[in-house]
């Protein structure tokens, strides 16, 4: 079974960056989609941003295009988020999500094996 472990996370300052990583064991993630979600408080799960197994196709939300990078390295079997000029109201718990199929749409009903999450908090 494919289990992904978020990490990366962490306290910043609005306008600071941080990168976060998942990795996979029991398996490989080369041959999955993967997706970033993020959940704050009160709201419900957004996809942020999601990359084909081959990396060759990525989506962003709107609300990330521009500021949000994620990329891929497979032979490290590990997907990256690079955040940069982060906001407070990026505040929220990130997860990594897997799946067979790539679909430009983030959504998170379609990803089948997920991370635990990590905790991003954009304060000063």
């Amino acid at each position: 079974q494919l289990q992904l472990v978020e990490s990366g996370g962490g306290l910043v300052q609005p306008g600071g960056s941080l990168r976060l990583s998942c990795a996979a064991s029991g398996g490989t993630l080369a041959g999955y989609a993967i997706g970033w979600f993020r959940q704050a408080p009160g709201k419900e799960r957004e996809g942020v941003s999601c990359i084909s197994s081959s990396g060759g196709s990525t989506s962003y939300a709107d609300s990330v295009k521009g500021r949000f990078t994620i990329s891929r390295d497979n032979a490290k079997n590990t997907v990256y988020l690079q955040m940069n000029s982060l906001k407070p109201e990026d505040t929220a718990v990130y997860y990594c999500a897997a799946d067979v199929s790539w679909r430009r749409l983030c959504r998170a009903y379609e990803y089948t094996y997920w991370g635990q999450g990590t905790q991003v908090t954009v304060s000063s």
